[in-house]
């Protein structure tokens, strides 16, 4: 009995000490202030009529500083949990204090509770959404507060549209729904409180450490809170998972701040920090938020300062930029029958029309431009005058490579094929079984084909035999993929000298190295569907991808080859 009489004192001492440490009191900007101007909590609000969460109803709240005027565009904050987590936080008293202190903007608070679709009857229970929405990857709930509450919002107040005036904020699963938002759309988002952060297996959020170490650096700026005895359940381990955010924000070079605890999963400390959190996040204002410049990667070819630029657009599809020995730029307009040139003085020219359905284009060894020609369901090729010449026909075709000897290879994605001409021009099957082949490129020492495919999360790998047969065929390259769909949208692909391969993909622009491991993926630079690369310029050094109706150039750290220059022998590959 004294045995257990000590072990039950222990238990309370250590629970004594366990609830000491999670005391957190709050300061004196989070209590109401003598002759501090209070805004104004406005609400419940109804919004049961959401186009992208069909048959949910919700409720928010409007905060509406003292100081709002309603003749300029004001911040925003946006807070998941609704009211109940703004007032846990104290948000606004805090907002009262701080701006009037002119620690912070002047703001419209939006608390919004996450989604519920009514039970069907007295018998039924509802479907509760807030995992759903908050804890999902992608792009989802950003649409729903850019379509859907900003603007029912803006109907009665100025809210600002500028990224750099709008913060979002969230506790556990709400977290990692603001951090998403903000990564999904840092043009419309780029301030984020994140505190006890779901970042763990629920729906795939374990990924983002990993994400936010390959994406090149995005403008946003992250204040991070947890405690050391926070949930470590099937899903993962909150602490672990949110130390790994820290770790993977600073990698990257991101602004970031935290503030960790010996507290559990609870908003003791975040309540007692949201004032120093919103100094953090609004410190330098109205100064923009702009994207750091990570450390030394392996694969380092980000230039500090350059970024994606608008080279032309205006065309219903851009696609097939291809590179000759000038260094000239051509690409293709499909729905046109199109190939156009970009011009030294950066004007774009009429190459060659009337070529139905055009779409990948190489310079072989011969100076003469090879391009798939899929309406007449031939491999064509262009002398430096515009004249059409045929090299093969009578097969679909979408992306090509030729080969020294005059041989090519080209993909059939509708039919899950990948053919073979040769010198003299017959066909041949190569390969078949990739679901929808797409984009193809040879390694820089022309003995391994690479081919894309659209509808997987994998590209291929063939070793070329003498006799132009194909072998050894292996998933080689592992991509990313969105959170809603396992097509990876592999399209395009072109490599450089030290056998990397960039890849246009749904997520953006991903770079492999020779094995086959994304190790960056550099932004998409406009809307449209991402489809092409090619390295060009004097020096091989800036890459031009086409993009739905555009095309855009930007300079790297890096050099890229020309197949008709013949094989180059890239470096041994770091395992």
């Amino acid at each position: 009995m004294r045995k257990l009489f000590a072990t039950c004192l222990a238990v309370v001492a250590c629970s004594a000490l366990a609830w000491g440490a999670n005391e957190y009191p709050l300061t004196e900007d989070s209590k109401p202030q003598e002759g501090v101007p209070q805004g104004e909590v406005k609400g419940p609000f109804e919004w049961n009529n959401s186009k992208i969460f069909p048959g949910t109803h919700r409720r928010y709240w409007v905060y509406v500083p003292a100081q709002y005027d309603a003749s300029k565009p004001t911040c925003v904050l946006v807070v998941q949990d609704g009211l109940g987590r703004a007032n846990g936080w104290k948000i606004p008293t805090v907002l009262d204090n701080l701006t009037h202190k002119g620690e912070v903007p002047p703001q419209i608070g939006i608390f919004i509770e996450p989604g519920v679709v009514p039970a069907a009857n007295e018998n039924a229970e509802a479907r509760y959404n807030r995992s759903f929405e908050y804890d999902g990857l992608g792009d989802a709930y950003a649409r729903f507060l850019l379509e859907e509450i900003l603007p029912a919002v803006g109907k009665d107040y100025n809210l600002s549209t500028n990224p750099n005036d709008r913060a979002i904020c969230g506790a556990s699963s709400g977290a990692i729904c603001a951090f998403n938002v903000a990564w999904e759309r840092p043009d419309e988002f780029r301030r984020v409180y994140s505190t006890i952060g779901t970042y763990v297996g629920l729906r795939g959020g374990d990924a983002f450490p990993t994400l936010i170490r390959k994406y090149e650096p995005k403008p946003i700026r992250v204040f991070l809170q947890d405690g050391e005895n926070d949930l470590n359940i099937y899903a993962g381990d909150w602490w672990n998972a949110n130390q790994g955010m820290l770790s993977a924000l600073k990698f990257s070079g991101y602004e970031v701040e935290h503030a960790w605890g010996e507290g559990g999963h609870d908003g003791k400390q975040s309540a007692a920090i949201t004032p120093d959190a919103f100094r953090f996040l609004w410190k330098s204002y109205p100064e923009p938020i702009v994207a750091g410049h990570p450390p030394k990667r392996r694969t380092d070819v980000l230039i500090k300062g350059e970024g994606w630029e608008l080279v032309t657009e205006g065309y219903k599809f851009t696609e097939g930029p291809a590179v000759n020995a000038k260094g000239e730029l051509f690409f293709t307009d499909i729905p046109n029958g199109r190939i156009h040139k970009l011009e030294a003085d950066g004007s774009v020219s009429v190459f060659a029309e009337n070529s139905p359905g055009v779409n990948g284009l190489m310079f072989g060894p011969d100076g003469k431009l090879y391009a798939c020609q899929n309406d007449t369901k031939k491999i064509v090729r262009y002398t430096e005058d515009g004249k059409e010449e045929t090299v093969c026909e009578g097969q679909p075709s979408n992306d090509l490579v030729v080969l020294a000897d005059g041989s090519g290879y080209f993909t059939d994605p509708n039919n899950s094929k990948l053919w073979r001409w040769s010198p003299s021009g017959e066909i041949s099957l190569a390969d078949e079984g990739v679901k929808k082949p797409n984009g193809v490129i040879m390694s820089p020492d022309q003995t391994l084909l690479n081919v894309a495919d659209t509808d997987g999360r994998f590209t291929y790998s063939y070793q070329i035999q003498s006799d132009g047969k194909l072998a050894y065929k292996q998933r080689h390259g592992h991509l990313h993929v969105p959170d809603d769909t396992y097509s990876s949208g592999a399209d395009g692909m072109t490599v450089d000298t030290l056998g990397r391969v960039y890849i246009t993909t749904r997520v953006g622009l991903q770079i492999t190295d020779q094995l086959g491991r994304v190790h960056l993926i550099l932004t998409k630079p406009g809307p449209g569907w991402l489809s092409n690369c090619v390295f060009g310029g004097p020096d091989l050094d800036t890459l031009y991808v086409t993009c739905g109706t555009q095309l855009f150039k930007r300079k790297l750290n890096a050099k890229g080859i020309r197949p008709m220059d013949g094989p180059v022998k890239p470096p041994k590959p770091g395992l």
